[in-house]
């Protein structure tokens, strides 16, 4: 809770509701003499509350937000929109490089397991000197791996392409969200986190549609060079668009929502610190209620340019300068190791790890079940199928996050005004139901040779409707709950899907020729719906759980 208030007045606070506040919990409305800053027009408190400096990322206009945030997806979806391109492909690449099914299947594995542990690279660059330097890096990367690609005349140089790529790839997992953090609001971050994985999940599921038809008509290689002009045109974007979001906001004696006293753990040299900070400002105080025809003059006296600020020069530098960068880069090397003793870490991370890999089922097995009997499918018309999976994805796009919002802040209003992370924790219910169904009628359908419009419009359908709700909710959820750390959470989360991602990858293919499709995927179907169920006990005790953990040093970082 970012609230820039010292440690007697979160006991006060804590003291006039009658509640405990804990990290995650946050306040969503004035306390008695307690008012804080908020939306324009709105009496939604601001979580985190701004700084009054112009040059704060979440003062910034809705302009330079949205070139931010545009430039970030594009960034997301050019990244993630290479490893999974392959499905179609393979019976042209095995015909190439003279391999099997399986051997051409891991070209995708290695790739997925490569880019998960990536992240031990790129967020420790991303924390110490910024998120520009890392998609502007990356992406160079990405760009030459991509021209390999397209000319690679062997086994061995294709595998060594998607191996450089999954390097390039990584940030693709975990920047985003970080950036997401770095200029939304609390009561805005639900929806902005599903765009997230509506835009890296879309482009696995849109890259197969162009590249089974360009393989089929142009040439596997043709996409590659398509690939390489979308990398460019990304990499332009974020030179022009795309300044600095980290930023460091000082609070008064640094006091986390648990009363402890923090330290900045890192050396912020980069921010500004000629402008005094909000709480250096002295905070209106009454005895009564706000005023509604108030509430616009307070906002204005703690931060006169929320909505109306714009990045300083030095933001758009190639990294941002720091005091001590090895000492943050070792720091962010462990703390991924660290999270996974926290509970709430380790329920998201299952839930992403699965729900993400019934998508890669659908992406592993589409060519080993339509390509043979009695379907016959060609490449390009086994890549159309994706567009199911891509409808899927925006149906989840315009759901999941407005509903996790809605029933946050129903669930706030009921509790006056006081919001816990596992308040979102409900909105899974239809998505979990959704995923199972969509399960059963591809592993049924595939293995009872049904009608292919059942399996692709119902099952395909479910599957990026999954994909894009279940992520998105418990993510946001461990967002909410260790704020500070979001971008170690989110490798923590990335290492655990992708391993599992590249054993499912190994292991599927002679699985599925061996006993037929519905073992496999309902055994990881029953994964997916056993782990969404300790939402069930995470809801009803997840803040003991954060108690457990309320002075842990991840809550100062």
């Amino acid at each position: 809770m970012e609230m820039n208030d010292d440690d007697k007045e979160i006991r006060q606070i804590a003291a006039e509701l009658h509640t405990e506040i804990l990290p995650g919990t946050e306040i969503m409305a004035d306390v008695g003499s307690h008012h804080f800053v908020k939306g324009s027009g709105s009496k939604t408190v601001l979580i985190p509350q701004p700084s009054d400096d112009p040059h704060d990322p979440l003062n910034w206009s809705v302009g330079w937000k949205a070139a931010c945030i545009t430039s970030a997806a594009m960034v997301t979806f050019s990244q993630g929109f290479g490893p999974l391109a392959l499905a179609p492909m393979f019976p042209a690449l095995m015909q190439t490089f003279e391999c099997t099914l399986e051997e051409a299947v891991q070209f995708t594995g290695v790739c997925i397991l490569v880019l998960g542990f990536s992240n031990f690279l790129w967020v420790p660059i991303s924390s110490s000197f910024g998120r520009r330097p890392v998609f502007l890096f990356s992406q160079i990367i990405n760009f030459g791996t991509s021209i390999w690609r397209a000319k690679a005349t062997s086994y061995s140089s294709f595998m060594g392409a998607c191996v450089v790529n999954g390097i390039g790839a990584g940030p693709a997992e975990t920047i985003m969200p970080a950036v997401i953090a770095d200029i939304f609001f609390l009561h805005d971050r639900g929806k902005w986190n599903t765009l997230y994985w509506v835009v890296y999940m879309g482009s696995l599921m849109v890259s197969p549609i162009i590249s089974g038809s360009m393989a089929e008509n142009l040439g596997w290689r043709s996409f590659w060079w398509l690939n390489t002009g979308l990398l460019g045109a990304s990499f332009v974007m974020v030179v022009f668009m795309f300044p600095e979001t980290k930023y460091h906001r000082q609070h008064h004696g640094q006091a986390n929502t648990a009363g402890v006293v923090q330290p900045a753990a890192h050396n912020n040299s980069d921010i500004e610190t000629d402008k005094p900070t909000s709480s250096e400002i002295e905070k209106v105080s009454s005895t009564t209620p706000p005023m509604p025809d108030l509430e616009h003059v307070e906002t204005a006296t703690k931060d006169p340019y929320l909505g109306k600020g714009s990045p300083r020069k030095g933001q758009w530098a190639l990294f941002q300068p720091n005091a001590h960068p090895f000492k943050s880069i070792l720091l962010d090397l462990w703390i991924p190791w660290k999270l996974f003793a926290f509970p709430i870490v380790e329920f998201a991370s299952f839930v992403v790890s699965w729900s993400c890999s019934s998508f890669l089922t659908l992406n592993l097995t589409q060519s080993q079940a339509f390509a043979a009997p009695p379907y016959n499918f060609s490449a390009q018309n086994i890549g159309f199928m994706n567009f199911a999976i891509l409808v899927g994805a925006f149906i989840g796009l315009f759901t999941a996050g407005p509903l996790s919002d809605f029933v946050s802040a129903r669930s706030t209003r009921r509790n006056n005004g006081v919001r816990e992370p596992e308040m979102r924790l409900p909105a899974m219910i239809p998505y979990v139901i959704i995923m199972f169904l969509g399960n059963i009628v591809v592993a049924v359908g595939y293995e009872r040779h049904w009608p292919w419009q059942a399996i692709v419009v119902i099952g395909f359908t479910c599957a990026g409707i999954q994909v894009a709700g279940l992520p998105a909710i418990v993510s946001t959820y461990a967002v909410d709950s260790y704020k500070p750390v979001a971008g170690s959470l989110f490798v923590s989360m990335t290492v655990n899907k992708n391993v599992w991602g590249y054993g499912f990858s190994k292991f599927i293919t002679p699985w599925a020729v061996k006993d037929g499709f519905i073992p496999p995927i309902m055994t990881n179907a029953s994964l997916i719906l056993l782990w969404c169920l300790f939402g069930i006990l995470f809801w009803w005790k997840g803040k003991t759980v954060r108690r457990w953990s309320r002075n842990s040093s991840v809550h100062r970082m």
